[in-house]
């Protein structure tokens, strides 16, 4: 294994920290950064980090992140992609801010933080218009104008204190290690290694391609276990579905035993008054039985979702599992995040609200753009 510095995460031989300034910027840039990114080795954030004076990276899981008290000052802007945002080049001298919020991941990452991170929802959004593609080509973008971090800080940093020494320096590190890795020789074979639509399903189920009012997506929260215990005693807390083909959707908050604590109530994004509704088995039995239909196919991401049903004696349709389809030709994810990340699904339901803000609804909300996903970009192929 080659030598490696623990500074920029790269091989010795392609180590570019002494070209990375010291910039003594004015605008505190705060970079929140999802936690996979943290030790890419082209992770362009760490460069930002170590470049600017008055900058702070926090790097945690998206629930993490919510339950922090984020350091956001009273004149703060977030810096977000949004085409309906105005240009933070328009922002009068007069109304620039102090701070600069930053999120940092792939695209998938950056939209799933501003969905879960209500501090963020609030404050101001502003957007850059690039004058020309981004040169971020070790890694792919969702288009030829996405912009790395590292292009976006310095792009933002340029509106806002044009005089500041050192973001054409921080660029060229930038470009330095760009380069460096291109030219590297074990980059081209990894990188068509990767290239996508190399892996396809050779055959998908049948009952997956058809009526879409038949196909039930479902996601189940299941009551905290103990280290150790086994998950098959474990019953649901609450379940979720939508009916493709209607767009209909079933929510039920089932009756607890013991009230549950407040790290799983925090965990499933929920509260003790939301239980003030809560049902029974018997009536969660009668309301699944209503909506469901003769033909219906669940589809959930992992069998223990579907267990869940069977823990309680409810009715249990004809059933596919994502992890277990994605599984026969997809390998190296870890989670449905992770999925939804390597396939670049869309999340249709994605836009903060309050009806929609429960870990259960926000996962069946990607189960549900997986199943689009498979049906739209593999469905033709079989």
């Amino acid at each position: 294994m080659s030598e490696r510095c623990y500074q920029c995460f790269r091989p010795m031989s392609l180590c570019f920290c002494e070209a990375i300034p010291r910039i003594d910027n004015r605008t505190d840039v705060l970079i929140l950064q999802h936690v996979r990114e943290r030790f890419h080795p082209f992770n362009s954030a760490r460069i930002v980090k170590r470049a600017l004076g008055k900058c702070q990276l926090i790097a945690d899981y998206t629930q993490r992140l919510r339950t922090q008290r984020l350091p956001i000052g009273p004149s703060s802007v977030l810096l977000y992609p949004d085409k309906n945002a105005p240009l933070l080049t328009e922002l009068p001298v007069g109304e620039l801010p102090q701070q600069l919020v930053i999120i940092d991941g792939t695209w998938h990452h950056a939209k799933t933080i501003f969905r879960d991170l209500p501090q963020l929802w609030q404050l101001p959004c502003f957007r850059l218009r690039p004058t020309h593609p981004g040169q971020y080509r070790i890694r792919r973008e969702p288009n030829a104008h996405s912009l790395s971090t590292l292009e976006a800080t310095v792009g933002a940093l340029r509106a806002l204190e044009p005089d500041t020494a050192g973001l054409d320096q921080l660029m060229s590190a930038f470009h330095k290690m760009v380069n460096g890795q291109l030219e590297h020789p074990e980059f081209g074979s990894a990188w068509r290694r990767k290239e996508p639509g190399q892996s396809r399903p050779r055959n998908l189920p049948r009952s997956l391609m058809q009526n879409a009012e038949s196909l039930v997506v479902a996601y189940g929260e299941a009551t905290p276990g103990k280290p150790g215990e086994n998950h098959r005693t474990s019953t649901p807390v609450s379940w979720v579905a939508y009916r493709l083909g209607t767009t209909e959707r079933f929510s039920c908050l089932l009756r607890q035993q013991q009230p549950l604590s407040d790290a799983a109530l925090a965990h499933m994004r929920l509260s003790l008054a939301d239980f003030e509704f809560a049902v029974a088995d018997d009536e969660f039995h009668q309301r699944w039985n209503e909506f469901l239909r003769p033909n219906d196919v669940l589809i959930v991401y992992h069998r223990r979702t579907f267990q869940l049903l069977r823990h309680i004696k409810a009715v249990q349709p004809r059933c596919l599992v994502l992890k277990s389809i994605f599984g026969k030709w997809r390998a190296g994810f870890r989670s449905i995040e992770e999925l939804i990340a390597i396939e670049s699904a869309s999340l249709v339901n994605s836009k903060p609200n309050c009806e929609n803000n429960s870990r259960a609804s926000q996962r069946l909300d990607m189960a549900v753009a997986l199943v689009e996903h498979l049906r739209t970009m593999y469905g033709k192929l079989q």
